[in-house]
């Protein structure tokens, strides 16, 4: 095994480990990632793109991107070009996006407006997850899709004509928002979009900065986003910031392991994407930023974690969309934390890349942590210091499940055991070698 790269059939073990000291960069954010792959393809001429995350779920995007006509190149480490041709022209085989749901359905809206058939497919756990959330809006918009059970594989089908509608948030998806976006981008009179809950703004600020004009208002306190179809992108330059979700890793890990102090540098700090550092805090986190500035339109800078007690709190339901992806980490550091955590409305984590309320549930209570699972929720009785550990965790090939569960083997009494842990590399190929440069105790098993 390489440092980056396990593979799927090994198992890796985290023990308990001395201080964490020194500077990290986290990889590229991967909802960016995708977003400027496919505003690249769908633009005229050339997009330059520096630190892109190369993880297999926008690899698989990049690919996707090449499928429909694009000229997609690697330049070098995060360096890539893609030369777009205004559009998306017939694929000659099926669009494999492997196991990310988000290229997936922001390609799906993508395409929907073009007068092509692509048939889509993913790995056996994205043909898992619910596709109806982005099939239905675009069909109330004029496309048409063949699907059986509105999973994958499924087909955007020519005949589908984009015209102009009112599509309103049913969920809290930036996912369903861009597809939409997106396909009323290239289509063919004006489409709104209307969200009760803000969900993360990457679509819409990216196709601001690739020339799209998409006009916002406030009505009777919602939200709502208006772009009229026809529109033509120029390739622009993008500079990707760090991920906060894969951030958050390393950074909890400071917070639990006695006497350590890290720093991660570069992290996106868009206010939609921050709900676990503001969550930290008011658990009494030792959370600073410095050199707060702005890159490509998003807001980032140099956060740092030092260790010190944490306090259970509530988190509130509607902060679930800035944070939905950073939950299981939340749930590791609670079981360290004084008190009880609660976290509530989450239940969209029950279709993700696996059902991430039960696996954390199951984990945390093998390592020996108080945890109650709802229906759509969590609940953690935090011991107030260490955790027990001493488990082998399932994560039926869930990437953030295995992080987390190292990341509390760090400072658990007892060593703790991941099962596949390639998948990691879907969203942090370089997590273990990051970790471990820290001085984090991670090893085969």
């Amino acid at each position: 095994m390489s440092d980056q790269h396990p593979s799927a059939d090994e198992s890796l073990t985290a023990r308990r480990s001395g201080p964490l000291r020194g500077e990290a960069r986290a990889p590229g954010d991967k909802s960016i990632s995708h977003r400027a792959l496919i505003l690249g393809g769908l633009a005229h001429g050339t997009t330059r793109i520096e630190g892109l995350l190369e993880g297999a779920d926008v690899l698989a995007t990049a690919r996707a991107v090449e499928a429909f006509g694009a000229r997609v190149a690697r330049l070098g480490d995060g360096r890539w070009r893609v030369e777009g041709v205004g559009g998306f022209r017939q694929p000659s085989a099926v669009i494999d996006c492997g196991n990310s749901g988000t290229g997936v359905r922001l390609l799906m809206g993508a395409a929907a407006p073009f007068p092509i058939d692509a048939a889509f497919d993913g790995d056996a756990s994205l043909r898992s997850r619910p596709m109806g959330r982005v099939i239905d809006p675009l069909s109330q918009l004029g496309a048409r899709f063949e699907s059986r059970d509105g999973r994958l594989p499924l087909i955007s089908l020519a005949d589908g004509r984009i015209s102009g509608g009112v599509v309103v948030q049913t969920a809290p998806s930036a996912q369903v928002k861009s597809a939409v976006l997106l396909a009323g981008l290239n289509g063919s009179g004006v489409v709104r979009f209307v969200e009760d809950i803000p969900t993360r703004d990457h679509t819409e600020r990216m196709l601001r900065a690739f020339g799209a004009i998409i006009d916002e208002v406030e009505e009777d306190g919602r939200r709502t986003l208006r772009i009229a179809g026809g529109q033509r992108l120029a390739g622009a330059a993008v500079v990707v910031p760090g991920d906060p979700s894969s951030a958050a890793f390393p950074l909890v890990a400071a917070l639990l392991v006695p006497g350590s102090r890290v720093t991660v540098g570069n992290v996106l700090l868009n206010p939609l994407r921050t709900g676990l550092f503001e969550t930290l805090r008011e658990m009494g986190a030792r959370l600073s930023v410095a050199h707060a500035r702005e890159e490509g339109g998003e807001p980032v800078g140099d956060v740092t974690a030092e260790y010190g007690p944490l306090t259970g709190v509530t988190v509130p339901p509607d902060r679930a969309a800035s944070m939905i992806d950073e939950y299981p980490i939340l749930a590791a550091a609670a079981a360290f934390a004084s008190g009880e955590t609660v976290m509530r409305g989450i239940g969209e984590l029950r279709v993700k890349e696996s059902d991430r309320i039960a696996l954390m549930a199951r984990g945390l209570a093998a390592c020996g942590a108080d945890v109650a699972e709802e229906a759509d929720g969590l609940v953690v009785r935090g011991s107030g210091g260490a955790v027990r550990g001493g488990a082998r965790v399932e994560t039926r090939g869930d990437h953030r499940i295995a992080m987390s569960h190292l990341v509390l083997g760090l400072a658990a009494e007892q060593p703790v055991t991941v099962d596949e842990p390639g998948m990691i590399a879907t969203s942090f190929p370089t997590f273990v070698a990051l970790m471990r440069s820290l001085g984090a105790a991670i090893e085969p098993a």
